[in-house]
C-alpha cells in the first residue's frame, strides 16, 4: 500500500502541517520535530518526487505570482509565458488573485508569501506595491514586479515603455494626416496610463499641434461608450481621430460612435492599446499598440531565476518596447465631419 503524508504525520507523532513544513525545508520546524518526521520518512520509505526533490536542494521547486484579475488577455499572455518559461527551469506555477482592480487590499496573510511554500514571487500589475514590497523584503522572498505603477529603487521591475507606445500610436494618427486628435486615458493611478497620455501629448506638442482633447477615464469598454456618447449628446465637435489607452476602451468608443451613424475609420479614426485577443476580430479589425507579453514573461522568470540562485542584484530594470500594429480602424483623414 502506497504510503502517504498521512502515514508520516502517524507515524512522528507530528501534524500534518509540521511534516508538510519539514517536507519544505521549513526553518520554523523544532530540529527535535524535524527530525522525528525524517526519521518516520525513512522507515516508512516515503519519498515522492516532489519531496525527495525538496529535500535534497532544499526549495520547494513553486514560484508564485499575485494578480488582480485573469479577465484580460494581455495579463493572461504574460502568465502562460512565465508559466512555460518556468517549466523549462523545473518549476511551477501557483497563482494567487486579488480583488477586484480599483478594489485590492493587501492581504498580508496571502498562502503563496511564506518561504516554506514558494521559492520567489512574480507581481504582476498591483496597485498595493509599497505593501507587496515591504512584505517580500522582510520575509526574504526574491521578487520581481511587473507592470508597476511608481518607480521603486533597488526593485527588480519589468515594464513596457508606454511612453513610446502613446507617442508612437499618436504619431500614426498624425501620419495619417489627422490634426484634431483625442486621448481618453486610464486612471492616472497608474503608471501606464499616465505615461500613455505624455506619450500622446509630446507628440502632439511636436507636430504643433494642440493635445487640449485628454480625458481621464478608467480602463473598460463602459468607460469610452459613455464618455463618447455624453461627448455627442453635448454637440461637441467630434475629432477625426481617438487615441484610446487601452482596446477595451477603444471598443466602447467604437460601438459609440456607429451608435450615432458614424463610420469608424470613415468619419472618426480609433486606435487602441495592448492588442487583446479579441482586437483582431471585431469589425473594424482595430489597429493598437502590442504589448510584448512574451518577452515580459520571459525576462521575469530569468530574472527571478537569478535573484534565486543568487546572480542578479535587485536594482535590475527592464523596459521592453511596444509595436504599433496598424488593423482597419484606423484611416487617412478626410475632412471634418461636423
Amino acid at each position: 500500500m502506497k504510503v502517504n503524508i498521512f502515514d508520516v504525520a502517524k507515524k512522528s507523532g507530528m501534524s500534518v502541517v509540521t511534516v508538510s513544513r519539514v517536507l519544505n525545508n521549513a526553518p520554523t520546524v523544532r530540529e527535535k520535530n524535524r527530525q522525528k518526521v525524517l526519521d518516520a520518512i525513512k522507515e516508512l520509505n516515503y519519498s515522492p518526487n516532489s519531496a525527495a526533490r525538496t529535500l535534497v536542494r532544499g526549495k520547494t521547486g513553486v514560484i508564485g505570482l499575485t494578480i488582480t484579475a485573469l479577465n484580460d488577455t494581455v495579463f493572461d499572455g504574460v502568465v502562460q509565458s512565465v508559466l512555460e518559461n518556468l517549466k523549462l527551469n523545473g518549476y511551477v506555477l501557483a497563482i494567487s488573485i486579488a480583488h477586484e482592480l480599483g478594489n485590492e487590499s493587501f492581504d498580508a496573510s496571502n498562502f503563496l508569501f511564506h518561504h516554506d511554500r514558494v521559492d520567489g514571487i512574480i507581481v504582476l500589475s498591483t496597485l498595493q506595491e509599497e505593501a507587496y514590497i515591504a512584505d517580500l523584503e522582510r520575509k526574504k522572498i526574491p521578487f520581481v514586479m511587473i507592470d508597476s505603477h511608481s518607480e521603486h529603487n533597488n526593485v527588480p521591475t519589468i515594464n513596457v515603455d508606454n511612453y513610446l507606445g502613446g507617442y508612437e500610436a499618436t504619431k500614426h494618427l498624425i501620419a495619417l494626416g489627422h490634426k484634431r486628435i483625442a486621448h481618453i486615458s486610464g486612471q492616472y493611478a497608474f503608471l501606464s496610463a499616465r505615461q500613455r497620455k505624455e506619450g500622446f501629448t509630446d507628440a502632439m506638442i511636436e507636430a504643433g499641434l494642440s493635445p487640449s482633447m485628454i480625458i481621464e477615464g478608467e480602463f473598460g469598454t463602459y468607460c469610452g461608450h459613455s464618455i463618447m456618447q455624453d461627448w455627442i449628446a453635448q454637440g461637441n465637435q467630434i475629432p477625426s481621430a481617438i487615441f484610446a489607452a487601452d482596446d477595451m476602451i477603444a471598443l466602447g468608443v467604437i460601438r459609440s460612435l456607429m451608435e450615432a451613424g458614424y463610420n469608424v475609420p470613415g468619419d472618426v479614426s480609433v486606435i487602441g492599446y495592448d492588442d487583446q485577443s479579441f482586437a483582431n476580430e471585431v469589425h473594424p479589425r482595430l489597429t493598437t499598440i502590442r504589448q510584448p507579453v512574451g518577452q515580459v514573461g520571459e525576462h521575469a522568470v530569468k530574472i527571478l531565476m537569478d535573484l534565486i540562485q543568487g546572480k542578479q542584484t535587485k536594482n535590475t530594470k527592464l523596459q521592453l518596447k511596444p509595436e504599433l500594429i496598424f488593423r482597419e480602424s484606423t484611416a487617412k483623414y478626410k475632412g471634418d465631419i461636423n
